[in-house]
């Protein structure tokens, strides 16, 4: 996770605060319910979460406005995202800690209830990263609890969605390979990053392989009842993101 390329980019101030007026719309809609919903978010057995990798903390307040009394702990490698987190979504039930050297060494072997990387793994070129960071989360999660990771599907690379799109169109990307993304900013502009391609057969040899059990890959898109994206969307007929989840026995 040290070799996070795209948070290295966005690893100032003023990076972390155009990624926090990013108009996370698409997300909102379609992504972290599917993330909540898979996790159990908002159930009485999940009082505890682990956001790994929460940027500037958007979500982790949603998590929290989702669940009645639930605790998160929202951790990220970058100290400028985490100061951003602090500074513009503070909350009570919200801690916030950097993770260092790959490491939760703030939380205990099964400490949390439910875990959650949203657009974590896209941001490593190494897959032996990736197989850190879901040994770590495994670790730290109680048996029974879930863990969702949540990214831009590589199934819908190259398709311009209402806010975003990651990679070329017309471009087939290999594993692990360097890809754009682009993020339309509120006012205008853009920020541009370089994530990484990774199939979603990687996702589940990755989670498989830190020890996570049923499995389950979730392509969700816009709901038909949703007119917030405009006229035809892509998000209705493309599914943008890709959701994989399975449980700690």
């Amino acid at each position: 996770m040290s070799d996070s390329t795209a948070w290295k980019e966005a690893d100032s101030g003023d990076a972390a605060e155009n990624y926090d007026s990013y108009d996370d719309l698409p997300e909102r809609l379609i992504g972290y319910p599917a993330v909540f919903h898979a996790l159990g978010i908002g159930s009485s057995a999940v009082r505890t979460v682990l956001d790994h990798g929460c940027g500037p903390g958007k979500v982790a307040v949603r998590v929290v406005e989702a669940s009645s009394g639930a605790r998160v702990v929202a951790a990220d490698v970058s100290p400028h995202m985490l100061a951003v987190a602090r500074e513009r979504h503070p909350h009570p039930r919200i801690e916030h800690r950097l993770i260092e050297d790959g490491r939760l060494a703030f939380l205990d072997d099964g400490s949390v209830d439910a875990a959650m990387s949203c657009f974590v793994y896209v941001t490593t070129g190494r897959v032996e990263d990736l197989h850190d960071i879901a040994a770590e989360v495994h670790r730290v999660l109680r048996p029974g609890g879930r863990y969702a990771v949540l990214d831009a599907n590589p199934r819908s690379t190259g398709v311009r969605f209402s806010t975003f799109r990651t990679g070329d169109p017309g471009r087939v990307y290999t594993k692990g390979e360097p890809r754009p993304t682009r993020l339309d900013l509120p006012d205008g502009g853009r920020l541009d990053l370089t994530d990484h391609h990774w199939p979603c057969q990687t996702y589940l040899d990755v989670l498989g392989k830190a020890g996570f059990t049923d499995l389950d890959v979730h392509e969700p898109v816009l709901p038909r009842h949703s007119a917030l994206l405009g006229n035809r969307p892509a998000e209705a007929g493309h599914p943008p993101f890709l959701v994989v989840s399975g449980v700690k026995e």
